[in-house]
C-alpha cells in the first residue's frame, strides 16, 4: 500500500475554494464543507454532517481524501460514516494546536496500517 501523507491533498487544489462541496464517505454523503485550508504539510477541511450524527463538526485531515469532482462539487473521502463518526471531536479553539493534529494523526493513520 502507498504512503499516505495525511496532512497534504493527493492533488493539487489551491486557489480552489473547497466551501460548500458535498462531502461522501465511502457509504454515503457525510455533510459539506464549512472550511480548508491549504497549508504544505498542514492541510485539512472541516466537515458540518447531516444528522446521522446530530450535526457535529469533524475536521478530515486532507489526505482522508481521494478524489474530488469539481464538476459536481463533491469531495470523496477514504473513510466510512463510522470511522468519521468516532473520530476525535472537532475543537475550534485548537484544532491548530500540535496536540489535537497528533492525536487526528493517530487516529486517521491507523486505517492505512
Amino acid at each position: 500500500m502507498a504512503v499516505v501523507d495525511l496532512w497534504s491533498y493527493r492533488d493539487a487544489v489551491e486557489d480552489i475554494d473547497l466551501g460548500d462541496f458535498k462531502v461522501e464517505a465511502v457509504d454515503g454523503e457525510i455533510g459539506k464543507v464549512s472550511e480548508a485550508t491549504y497549508r504544505t504539510g498542514g492541510s485539512w477541511i472541516v466537515v458540518e454532517t447531516g444528522p446521522w450524527i446530530l450535526g457535529k463538526k469533524v475536521m478530515l485531515p486532507a489526505g482522508t481524501i481521494d478524489r474530488i469532482d469539481f464538476d459536481e462539487k463533491k469531495i470523496y473521502v477514504d473513510r466510512s460514516k463510522d470511522e468519521i463518526k468516532n473520530a476525535p471531536e472537532y475543537d475550534p479553539s485548537g484544532y491548530a494546536e500540535q496536540e489535537h493534529r497528533l492525536r487526528l494523526a493517530d487516529y486517521y493513520s491507523s486505517f492505512y496500517a
